[in-house]
Parts: structure tokens; C-alpha cells; sequence
């Protein structure tokens, strides 16, 4: 598997993973670069009266993760994200391992665009589901910019 894509090199079925266990340094971080600080990521007594009884990640931290596959293994540098849905499933808890899957759906080839699969599971189990749609370089492209 080549460490990332051209347009020309995907084929459909393909599939990258990232894992990463999220911790408490991940939560305070993403609060204070995105200043979402809502108490049931930060506060655990507050969270303790949730229906989750106990802190939770940020939904859009484990989302993240997905960026990490598209920008850097599957398709790559230089993709471009055009849009993403997202169906939150269930809570990422302080301490979980996330794992985000990317797999090509659909290849468009006129505009060098893909639909693309995206999971992010906890223990197997789906936390969050979506679909992503993307713009990937040409391979001419890619020389170009590493010249």
C-alpha cells in the first residue's frame, strides 16, 4: 500500500485506517482551540447527571480522526474535502481507543473527485457513520507540487 494516493491509484473497496485512544489532554485541547466548552466534556460532576454518566469526548474530536486518513494515507496531501455528513451513534468516553475508517465508494473521474466511506468505531461498534466527498490530485498534479 503506497503511503497515499493520486486520483489514478484509487480503486473502489479500498480502505485506510488511524487509531488513536483519546485522553484528557485530547478533550481540554479541542475545547480550547474550538471554545466549546460545554460542561459534559469538561465538568464531571456536571456530566455525572448526564445520560451518559460520566465526561464525554467532543463528537467532532473522533470526527476528526477521519481527517487525519484523508489528509495523509487514503487518498493523501493535497485532498480536499468538498462536504461530509455525520451520524453521531453513540458516546467516545476519556480512555476509548477510536479507530477511523476510510473506504472509496466512488470514483468521479471527470472532476478528480471521490465519495468516500467513513466510520469511526470504538471496540468494533460504529460512534459515528458519514460519507465524505472530496477533491484528489492528479498524479501529474503531485509531481508538480513535489518539484
Amino acid at each position: 500500500m503506497p503511503e497515499f494516493y493520486a486520483f489514478e491509484d484509487l480503486t473502489v473497496g479500498l480502505t485506510a485506517k488511524f487509531s488513536k485512544t483519546v485522553t484528557e489532554a485530547d478533550i481540554v485541547l479541542f475545547a480550547a482551540v474550538t471554545g466549546d466548552t460545554n460542561p459534559m466534556h469538561l465538568d464531571a460532576e456536571y456530566a455525572a447527571t448526564s445520560i451518559f454518566k460520566e465526561r464525554i469526548a467532543h463528537g467532532m474530536l473522533a470526527a476528526g480522526l477521519i481527517t487525519k486518513v484523508l489528509g495523509t494515507q487514503l487518498p493523501g496531501p493535497g485532498t480536499i474535502y468538498l462536504s461530509q455528513s455525520l451520524k453521531f451513534r453513540a458516546p467516545v468516553k476519556i480512555g476509548e481507543t477510536v479507530t477511523a475508517t476510510v473506504e472509496v465508494m466512488a470514483l468521479h473521474p471527470e472532476k478528480h473527485r471521490a465519495t468516500l466511506r467513513t466510520v469511526c468505531t470504538v471496540k468494533g461498534e460504529a460512534v459515528l457513520e458519514g460519507e465524505a466527498f472530496v477533491s484528489v490530485p492528479s498524479r501529474a498534479n503531485l509531481i508538480k507540487a513535489a518539484e
